[in-house]
């Protein structure tokens, strides 16, 4: 169950340790702060409650310092990050990277004038989403999955590409003389292709001649396959993730 006292290890959250209440409520923050940034990007909404989301920004920019002072002032207590070399090194660490990334566009939009860096800043306080990834042991373990995948996604992207390239290739030599402008050449044919292959199918590009839809149902039917392979190969791994997990 969740822990009922909130230490300095709480600060710091691992693996191994089940999700504390100070855990969970940052959790909240980060979701509700997000939520609040989506809805100020509606001119109608932020301009009838400008006050509020000013309010509400100020609120999260502060909890989300006093995190990062926190951190910051109690790393030494784990043993990696003692002494000054030790704070440095915490500086630099991912989670003191995305916790500054949290407040740095608050700080630096006192010293913007310009709007469109402004907007852009605005934005980029978005990224406090990644903070969950701290807070959430399954979110670690997906993540986990997927850098343990990444030769074989590596290897399925090799094979993507091959399709694409073969996809263009074949279009553009049953549909080529048919429609020059948007199968003429390999390159315009790609955009059918990866259109195609990725499932999207945009409707905009398409053959017209007999060869050339038998040709497109089969590369159509090839995509499925393309599309599940990573999905397939990241479900491999995360099941193996949790079931080591609940192992130990």
């Amino acid at each position: 169950m969740i822990s009922k006292s909130f230490n300095v290890e709480s600060l710091f959250p691992n693996d191994e340790t089940k999700p504390n209440i100070g855990e969970i409520i940052l959790s909240i923050i980060i979701i509700l702060s997000v939520i609040t940034l989506i809805l100020e990007t509606e001119i109608t909404i932020y301009q009838k409650h400008q006050t509020i989301f000013n309010i509400l920004d100020y609120i999260f920019f502060v909890l989300f310092s006093i995190e990062y002072i926190l951190r910051l002032f109690f790393c030494g207590k784990i043993e990696k990050y003692r002494g000054i070399k030790g704070k440095i090194k915490y500086i630099f660490s991912p989670i003191a990277l995305v916790d500054l990334c949290a407040i740095l566009p608050n700080i630096l939009m006192f010293f913007v004038e310009d709007l469109v860096l402004l907007k852009l800043l605005r934005l980029i306080r978005m990224f406090r989403i990644i903070k969950l990834v701290e807070t959430n042991k399954s979110l670690k373990l997906f993540f986990k999955s997927i850098y343990n995948s990444k030769s074989q996604l590596i290897s399925s992207l090799v094979v993507t590409l091959f399709l694409l390239l073969f996809g263009a290739v074949i279009l553009y030599l049953v549909e080529g003389e048919a429609q020059p402008e948007t199968f003429g050449s390999i390159p315009r044919a790609m955009w059918w292709s990866m259109a195609t292959l990725t499932t999207v199918g945009y409707g905009d590009v398409y053959p017209i001649t007999l060869l050339g839809k038998i040709c497109a149902g089969f590369i159509a039917l090839v995509g499925i396959g393309v599309v599940a392979l990573p999905a397939g190969i990241i479900a491999a791994n995360f099941t193996n993730e949790l079931s080591d997990n609940d192992k130990k």
